[in-house]
């Protein structure tokens, strides 16, 4: 098992709040990772799976059950499945207040974000688990496979290529004819297969709802929901823009990205490095590739944008705290890259801030003053040193 850089957050969390949520896509890890850790909490733990018909079943008079074991760490999977649980959490916390109570595990739906924000404000820290990141697992597998493959534990560490899309493609089939329902979530797993399809064309654009409605032959408040369902399912990201310079006539769509790499290239019928490599999506894979490394890895206070005006000033990303840039992202996919009049006037408008030139494998050095050329594998040390 790869060590997780949350593993230090979750544990300092845990002996701070009373509840913990770590969210994110399934299968990403979650609970193995907090079964792992349950050795560090400062209560004994008690696992409970909502899956499970025996835990369910244990779980018939909540308030009772959990009632009894208020001296322990009460771990409960898939939250999303008792949404009725909430305010119940929220009593036995106010009866007893005292860190690390309970541990909630959640694959994420719009009743689960809902329910626990209106319900535990206040008692609550949120955590998200994203799919192994590049800086995890560089010691023992390649860039180049990790953005083939993705951060999925079972699809990156696969037998095979052909194995590891053979798993994801399961995993997208599960997603959609199972734990949509599971979810309460009233979408068609055919439309919304179409539509997951459909976003592969649209990675890394500019999002335009209307027209993948018309492609689709849907409505576009059914698109916007299925949209929403699969971002709240960690499955999908909407960039936004970032416009405080009001001076500017600057975008202010977002742009969509498939959030792993493996499930884009899975989606596009891609298995291995050579039809990568021979791919009309190998840009847009690359650019959506190295944002969800950047991302994973930012601060909570950091947030992550992208800048573009209507004069054709565009950086790929800007990371900023409160209102002031950090840093400024730019992605190449070419180890001998040149800026555009774009970027430089991008940088400008920004205020100057250091602007990093992400290349696959080229040496770090400086372009020129405040532009600084790194490759993926530098990448995390630079963000931690300017993004704080």
């Amino acid at each position: 098992m790869f060590p997780r850089t949350i593993e230090k957050e979750i544990i300092e969390l845990i002996s701070d709040t009373p509840v913990i949520a770590l969210l994110g896509p399934r299968q990403v890890g979650k609970t193995t990772l907090v079964k792992q850790l349950a050795t560090q909490f400062p209560h004994p733990s008690i696992y409970l799976d909502l899956e499970s018909d025996t835990d369910l079943n244990r779980l018939r008079d909540a308030e009772l059950y959990l009632g009894e074991r208020e001296e322990s760490t009460i771990i409960i999977d898939e939250i999303q499945r008792m949404p009725s649980l909430f305010p119940l959490l929220r009593s036995l916390i106010d009866k007893k207040r005292m860190p690390g109570r309970f541990v909630l595990l959640g694959s994420a739906s719009p009743d689960l974000l809902k329910n626990s924000s209106e319900t535990l404000a206040g008692r609550i820290s949120y955590l998200e688990l994203h799919p192994l990141t590049l800086e995890e697992v560089k010691e023992q597998i390649s860039y180049r496979e990790h953005w083939l493959r993705g951060g999925f534990p079972d699809v990156l560490q696969a037998a095979s290529d052909n194995a590891a899309f053979r798993k994801m493609g399961d995993f997208i089939s599960t997603y959609l004819e199972r734990d949509l329902p599971l979810m309460g979530i009233p979408a068609s797993p055919r439309d919304m297969r179409l539509l997951m399809n459909m976003l592969v064309s649209v990675h890394g654009s500019l999002l335009n709802v209307s027209q993948l409605a018309n492609s689709l032959k849907m409505s576009v408040p059914t698109v916007q929901n299925y949209l929403g369902y699969l971002e709240n399912a960690f499955l999908i990201r909407r960039l936004q823009p970032w416009f405080v310079n009001i001076s500017k006539r600057l975008v202010k769509t977002p742009k969509l990205y498939i959030r792993d790499s493996g499930m884009l290239h899975s989606l596009a019928g891609i298995t291995d490095s050579e039809e990568l490599a021979g791919n009309i999506l190998l840009g847009n894979s690359w650019e959506g590739y190295v944002i969800q490394q950047v991302i994973a890895g930012l601060p909570y206070n950091i947030q992550p944008y992208f800048y573009r005006t209507q004069d054709g000033a565009e950086l790929d990303l800007v990371l900023v705290k409160g209102n002031n840039v950090k840093v400024a992202i730019e992605i190449k996919y070419t180890n001998s890259p040149v800026l555009s009049r774009g970027n430089t006037l991008a940088q400008e408008d920004l205020g100057s801030p250091p602007l990093l030139v992400v290349t696959p494998s080229a040496e770090d050095y400086n372009m020129r003053e405040n532009v600084l050329v790194c490759n993926i594998g530098t990448l995390a040390g630079h963000l931690e040193r300017l993004a704080r």
